[in-house]
């Protein structure tokens, strides 16, 4: 007697394929039988001719701590997520050392979240068994982040790393490595990653192929230095021969709209070069980051204490306010081509400015009586530096392009955010590719956008077997309407669940039925099985 038949369904296997009908039959945590199936279970669930699929793997997000609060991870739940990938763009609250722990605790904070008890570990193992320990609902996987690799044996110096120091993180990197994460994150917009060349970069990627680790990358610049930054990524890729995976691939800043398609131009030539290069992209128009990224990269030497201390100082102030004032050729000063109005103001750290929540900065700077940039800085005073932006930069025509790009995955880049208007994100990525791109424009097809979140992003994470429907995979498996399939999140109100995800089977538990979460805590932390090349 099988467990679970999900019975009289559309089955997208993942692949590709068209779709076909027929029903899923579970036993423990594997799917054991996909067909016409007529044997007894302990639980047959009539899906009535709904799509059954793969669950959703959201290959790009920063729940890192999150996971912790919440484990039921409800959010991502219901949108038909049973597995997400963690410690993307160098950020990762893992590894470090104590004498330096505040210090990536205040760097990753406006990213991953504020957390109001000690960690509970140092090294990347030790954070994988805290959120096995933890029984979460969804699976996890992890990238060992530079970021915490560069803040542990240097702290925020910006200066090039020494051969001991080099070392040192590349030991780092290869205990991470060797604990189970899927490779090597960088974020080179944000310090202290921004402060690392190219050739220490490839220098550390040269760990990678011993494990066959993915290189994940947040280039240096998505805006004006869109292009230079993609060639530099695939130059360390190439240099120290590992596969490179460019995360939400954008061209952001007015003037910059289209060059997205000689970004692509720049993938497709690294692939005929026999170079392994993919992306990802996130079905919106807005990023979200920090309000931090906005000031110039020097601002942040020394981390957010430090820039703090520069935005006190009246003639240090004047130099940020004159650099943000026109365009640079090292950095990219994005709220000079696109706008203080394009800024938003997602989650405020303090009650006091709490009901500027959802407001863009020019309005504030007119609130306020003041000139913009002197608005954000005073704000940032005021917020001790956390705080969160929604940030208005892309063309819908360019998200579009790398949507339906065959060598990109979808995933969510969502942040952590307790308060107030967290990116619509957070809560619609999944359903909102299935209602915007495949229902109403059509540039996906059904089984292609069941692919770009499912069985791709699985095979690029090197996640298992699970991402298929077929027999002798991990029974991860969401069930929804094509038809009414639906997200409902957006920056005014951004925390609403979306409809049309009935039912979602993570390691073969029950975890959404009806809608409604299960309470089921079935998932893992998915350790990478390195074939190790000595």
């Amino acid at each position: 007697m099988l467990d679970l038949i999900l019975k009289n369904g559309r089955i997208v296997d993942g692949t590709g394929n068209p779709w076909f009908a027929g029903d899923v039959g579970i036993q423990g945590n594997k799917i054991v039988a996909v067909g016409q199936l007529h044997e007894d279970a302990l639980k047959v669930i009539d899906v009535n001719k709904q799509v059954i699929s793969p669950g959703f793997i959201d290959g790009h997000c920063h729940s890192d701590l999150m996971i912790f609060d919440y484990p039921h991870s409800e959010i991502k739940m219901r949108q038909g997520v049973t597995a997400e990938v963690v410690g993307n763009c160098g950020l990762a609250p893992a590894p470090f050392v104590p004498s330096q722990a505040e210090l990536l605790q205040s760097y990753v904070q406006p990213v991953l979240g504020q957390t109001k008890w000690p960690w509970p570990w140092e090294t990347v193992a030790e954070y994988m068994d805290a959120v096995a320990n933890s029984r979460p609902s969804e699976h996890m996987a992890t990238y060992v982040a530079h970021g915490a690799l560069r803040i542990a044996v240097m702290g925020f110096a910006n200066r090039p790393a020494t051969q001991p120091e080099i070392a040192q993180m590349k030991a780092m990197l290869e205990d991470g490595l060797r604990a189970g994460a899927i490779g090597f994150s960088i974020g080179l917009l944000y310090a202290p990653g921004s402060y690392t060349s190219k050739e220490e970069i490839a220098e550390l990627c040269s760990v990678l192929p011993k494990y066959n680790g993915l290189f994940s990358t947040h280039i240096r610049g998505e805006g004006n230095n869109l292009l230079p930054s993609v060639k530099e990524v695939i130059w360390i890729a190439e240099k120290a021969g590992v596969s490179l995976h460019i995360s939400h691939l954008k061209a952001a800043g007015k003037r910059n709209w289209g060059q997205i398609t000689d970004a692509l131009e720049l993938i497709e030539d690294a692939r005929s070069r026999g170079m392994d290069v993919t992306c990802d992209v996130y079905p919106y128009n807005a990023g979200s980051t920090s309000l931090t990224t906005i000031l110039p990269p020097w601002v942040l030497e020394g981390g957010i204490e430090s820039a703090l201390e520069v935005l006190r100082d009246p003639s240090l102030r004047a130099r940020v306010r004159e650099e943000l004032s026109h365009e640079q050729t090292t950095w990219d000063n994005l709220v000079c081509s696109t706008g203080w109005h394009s800024v938003f103001l997602s989650a405020m750290h303090t009650e006091r400015n709490r009901h500027l929540e959802g407001k863009h900065l020019a309005e504030i700077s007119e609130i306020r009586g003041q000139e913009p940039a002197e608005c954000m800085m005073d704000l940032l005073l005021e917020e001790e530096g956390r705080i969160s932006i929604v940030y208005f930069h892309m063309s819908d025509e360019d998200v579009k392009q790398v949507v339906a790009y065959d060598k990109s995955l979808i995933a969510s880049d969502s942040l952590t955010c307790d308060t107030g208007k967290p990116h619509p994100r957070l809560y619609g990525t999944f359903p909102r590719v299935f209602a915007k791109y495949v229902r109403e424009h059509g540039i996906l097809t059904l089984e292609q956008a069941v692919r770009k979140v499912t069985s791709f992003p699985v095979q690029r994470f090197k996640l298992g077997k699970r991402g298929l429907i077929v027999p002798g995979y991990i029974a991860d498996v969401a069930v929804f309407n094509p038809d009414t399939i639906q997200d409902h999140a957006t920056f005014e109100n951004p925390r609403q669940y979306p409809d049309g995800i009935s039912h979602v089977v993570v390691n073969g538990a029950l975890s959404l039925t009806g809608g409604q979460h299960t309470h089921a805590r079935e998932g893992s932390f998915i350790r990478a099985q390195h074939c190790c090349k000595h």
